[in-house]
């Protein structure tokens, strides 16, 4: 088959288009890494070229970039233990400091009980600074029963008179031959009466503390001179006394 050509004058292709054709050509080439310099025959002559490919320079960004990797993943593994670690430590502080609260719960628990243990067993005198004038079981026609069934404190009219310990009035008016009188049922169920009175200063179902002061003492009932009879009993009502002198001292009272 023969190629035919438009009619005209058959020029070679101008310098130019030569030129432009080469220069493509070692593009080419250059591109796929083959032609490294180009010299014409007569001056050719042999040499060695390194040609770049770009290889190396991708190892060294690629290990580059792991190395950041590797350093945040450190970072990360470290920032995690530091977490952990401080975690752990709050968690610790929180555990003492709740063993301390609780602790400290106790312990004030405690010294309440302890409190309240003190005050229900504290007992006291009934007249301050005094003294028994007449003792207990002493006889004479001046006792219907023959005998002193409490024990006399010296005491002028108008001296305070205090509850010998916890307890609640359960009388607390005319008494007969008492006059004036208060029982107190003690918080132990023992009873203590308080004669003579000149006023009296609380009223029935009153709960009194050891030392409050319930009363003054008097010359009202039977008597032969102002005083405070005092009465420790087993029971609310008369007969029914025991040793007032025994059952103070067997309570921590000096008399």
């Amino acid at each position: 088959m023969a190629f035919t050509r438009a009619t005209g004058k058959h020029r070679a292709p101008s310098r130019m288009t030569r030129r432009s054709a080469n220069i493509a050509g070692i593009a080419t080439l250059a591109t796929a890494g083959v032609v490294g310099t180009l010299a014409s025959p007569a001056m050719a002559a042999p040499s060695t070229t390194t040609v770049d490919t770009g290889l190396t320079q991708a190892i060294v960004i690629g290990d580059s970039i792991a190395d950041q990797v590797g350093a945040q993943a450190d970072a990360q593994k470290q920032a995690a233990a530091k977490a952990k670690a401080q975690a752990e430590a709050e968690a610790a502080a929180k555990a003492k400091a709740e063993q301390r609260a609780k602790e400290a719960r106790e312990a004030k628990e405690r010294a309440a009980r302890e409190a309240e243990r003190k005050r229900l067993n504290t007992f006291v005198a009934p007249i301050s600074d005094s003294y028994v004038s007449t003792g207990y079981k002493t006889g004479g026609s001046l006792w219907s029963s023959g005998s002193h069934t409490g024990i006399d404190f010296h005491a002028g009219i108008g001296t305070p008179v205090h509850a010998v310990g916890l307890g609640t009035v359960v009388e607390a008016g005319n008494g007969g031959a008492y006059g004036n009188n208060v029982v107190i049922k003690m918080h132990d169920g023992t009873y203590t009466q308080y004669g003579h009175l000149s006023e009296i200063q609380v009223s029935v179902g009153q709960s009194v503390e050891p030392g409050q002061q319930i009363a003054l003492s008097g010359n009202t009932g039977n008597t032969t001179g102002p005083h405070l009879h005092f009465e420790a009993r087993t029971g609310p009502d008369y007969g029914s006394d025991i040793d007032p002198i025994a059952y103070l001292r067997s309570h921590g009272v000096t008399v």
